[in-house]
């Protein structure tokens, strides 16, 4: 009986002790949860399970940290990530401090989380090395460090982290080589160390990593060849090697990667033939690799492959005829061949692109028909050829085309006077003495220098002088040009207009668009943005288009003003079957606005906020906007040159159609980018978009946002 009642009070005693325990712990959690800041908009709750960003397990331990929401003050103090003592949390499973603004290094404390799997750092300042005891965290599932400012080297420890399935380090400025240990990471589904200053070569042991889908490690200074164990990643679709110093071939072994969608390998140091095995890609939807040393043939099967979307090969020594004959329609879209030595005719089954370049090469012949009578043809730029004949007047329909430095016959006069492209251009020197009127050069741009025949003459007379006196006649040209944009601004400043509607007379289409307006009524409103309103017009043709109007007020702005031809400038540079299509602009001192193609559906703000438009959108037409949003940003960032970095991808400004197809719009805030300044690094706006170099993924609070978008 004795011992029995010995036995009650040892249990007793202990679970007392162990509740004692527990409630320690959690006032510990507590207490360090406060003296960070971060959580002291929540005075009056005291069970701090139930904190934003705060979840606990059943005995009231602190699990999961996810400060995505918080709204911390904007001291120097109060972001050191130091202030969160990460040792009060033994039960961590997740740490998340995504774009909080966070100053200072790593803390090594948080290696004594042996419980953590995943540790989120994205998007902040912080400083420093990567810290090698990181390597202790052996449940890490999943790491990501991307774009920060932390220097050194990539530890080899982090081999140890065996249960890792993604390693996300990109936009640093790491150094070193990449580690030969990674290669014992067979979990891993995602690596990410582009953007930094990795040199060395390629690790052919991370040729054994069989679950990797996506491997991203351009811009970089990486030397040397690709693997041939490269061909053993058979999981890998998405493989970004752009932007380094790589030398040697292609491997054929890379034929092997047949769940392979994205390959670019384009401004690196590449020599050889492209295998032939490439064309085995049965998955490939986009291949880059241009501004090489690639020469030989382009192998037929190239333009058999059945879901080939983008095919990139200028800037290489490529020579032969082009294989169009063997093409698949309607597949590719996008070819770009362009500065090669190419040669021969333009035949075969060429009905079916949307964008050709063929420029800068040999070729002869004719355009054929079927090229000028394609529908779906949208840009077509064959200069500096050697092609010849008559111009189809099909071709006046294209937004986009340049046929100068050929020798085209114009005997006959092309219909183009209402329809003239976006872009168009006949260097006079091409047009065998013949300037059809209207189709000589044409620019959509807000500025122009004009000149007039009377430059000349003026150039002949001072060419003896050129030869002897070089200074005088820059001085002479500059004074020229200084005059010459003096009338031109006078005669903008006097008017005050500068107005450019492609497809319409100017002045016609100024009435049409306040005749269809009402002079901007407001019942032609439908919506209203930051520093604009966005009016429905049908004109008279019965096309109906968008127009975004500048308040009044914000035309007076500066700010607004630049914003605003910025976003003409940029859509005037830029043409992609998911970027908004932009008709023309009115920029006067007391109109400005731009006129859109109409997007039926609205935005996809729109469209995610109304919950019967929300539950009509479903699983397979969320996937094609996501995917369509995917191919106007890496058109912007691959594609572009110099590539743009739009700054302000929300779901506000992406549009749909009446078919639901994604269009980006807004490049109010968006900039062009030196490819090889620091500024490739930079990602501001308001939304956190990431460059597409880094696979398609939308880093930016990819859980809540993706996750809310696609349940």
């Amino acid at each position: 009986m004795g011992s029995l009642v010995a036995v009650t009070l040892i249990s007793a005693m202990l679970m007392i002790m162990s509740t004692s325990i527990a409630l320690s712990n959690m006032n510990k959690e507590k207490r360090a949860l406060l003296q960070t800041g971060w959580w002291n908009h929540h005075p009056n709750i005291s069970n701090h399970c139930d904190w934003e960003g705060i979840k606990c397990n059943e005995a009231g331990s602190v699990t999961d940290i996810f400060a995505l929401e918080l709204s911390i003050p904007p001291s120097q103090e109060m972001l050191e990530i130091g202030k969160l003592k990460v040792t009060a949390f033994p039960n961590l499973v997740t740490l998340d401090l995504y774009g909080m603004g966070l100053r200072g290094s790593i803390p090594t404390e948080i290696s004594t989380l042996t419980k953590l799997e995943f540790l989120y750092i994205t998007n902040n300042h912080l400083q420093g090395s990567i810290p090698v005891e990181l390597g202790n965290l052996t449940r890490l599932c999943g790491l990501s460090l991307y774009n920060n400012s932390l220097t050194g080297s990539i530890p080899s420890t982090l081999s140890q982290l065996v249960n890792l399935t993604f390693l996300l380090l990109s936009f640093n400025q790491l150094e070193g080589t990449i580690p030969i240990e990674l290669g014992n990471l067979t979990q891993l589904t995602a690596l990410y160390v582009s953007n930094n200053s990795i040199s060395g070569s390629l690790p052919s042991t991370l040729g054994q990593l069989e679950n990797l889908q996506i491997l991203l490690l351009d811009y970089n200074h990486i030397q040397g060849p690709i693997p041939g164990e490269f061909g053993n990643l058979k999981s890998l679709q998405i493989l970004y090697l752009s932007k380094n110093l790589l030398t040697g071939s292609i491997p054929p072994t890379l034929g092997r990667l047949e769940n392979l969608t994205h390959l670019f390998l384009e401004h690196n140091q590449i020599q050889g033939h492209i295998p032939e095995e490439l064309g085995n890609l049965s998955n490939l939807d986009t291949l880059h690799l241009s501004h090489n040393k690639i020469f030989g043939l382009i192998p037929p099967k190239l333009f058999q492959m059945d879901k080939m979307h983008s095919l990139y090969l200028s800037s290489n020594q490529l020579c032969g005829s082009i294989p169009f004959k063997t093409m698949k329609c309607p597949s590719i879209a996008t070819i770009d061949v362009s500065y090669n030595l190419l040669n021969g005719s333009i035949t075969g089954q060429i009905g079916c692109v949307n964008n050709l370049d063929l420029s800068h090469n040999f070729l002869i012949g004719k355009i054929p028909s079927l090229l000028a009578m394609n529908s779906i043809l949208d840009r077509l730029d064959l200069s500096y050829n050697n092609l010849t004949g008559k111009l189809n007047k099909a071709l006046a329909t294209l937004s986009y085309i340049n046929l100068s430095y050929n020798s085209f016959d114009f005997s006959q006069d092309l219909d183009v006077k209402s329809n003239i492209p976006d872009y168009c251009s006949f260097p006079k020197n091409s047009l065998n003495s013949y300037n059809p009127p209207d189709f000589t050069s044409c620019y959509p741009s807000i500025q122009t220098n004009y000149r007039t025949s009377e430059a000349k003459p003026t150039i002949v007379f001072v060419l003896p002088i050129i030869l002897t006196i070089p200074f005088a006649i820059l001085l002479a040209l500059y004074f020229a040009r200084c005059m010459s944009r003096t009338k031109f601004e006078g005669r903008l400043a006097k008017s005050g207009d500068l107005f450019s509607v492609w497809n319409y007379d100017g002045k016609i289409a100024f009435e049409d668009i306040i005749e269809a307006t009402e002079d901007f009524h407001i019942k032609y409103c439908i919506g209203t943005g930051a520093y604009g309103s966005v009016y429905r017009a049908q004109l008279p043709s019965g096309k109906i288009v968008a127009l975004k109007k500048l308040h009044q007020m914000e035309s007076e702005n500066p700010s607004f003003d630049k914003s605003f031809r910025n976003e003409v400038k940029m859509l005037t540079e830029i043409r992609h079957k998911n970027i908004v299509n932009l008709h023309g602009f009115c920029l006067h001192n007391r109109c400005m606005f731009l006129i859109y193609q109409y997007m039926e559906s609205g935005s996809l703000f729109y469209a995610l906020n109304n919950d019967m438009e929300a539950m009509e959108l479903n699983w397979s037409e969320r996937v094609n906007i996501i995917r369509g949003m995917a191919h106007a940003l890496s058109y912007l960032h691959h594609d572009c040159t110099p590539p743009i970095l739009h700054r302000d991808v929300t779901s506000s400004n992406v549009l749909l159609n009446s078919q639901l197809e994604a269009f980006v719009s807004d490049f109010g805030t968006a900039r062009f980018l030196d490819p090889d300044s620091s500024n490739q690094t930079l990602v501001v706006g308001t939304c956190g978009y990431v460059a597409l170099g880094e696979g398609f993924i939308f880093i930016s609070k990819i859980r809540k946002s993706i996750y809310d978008f696609t349940e």
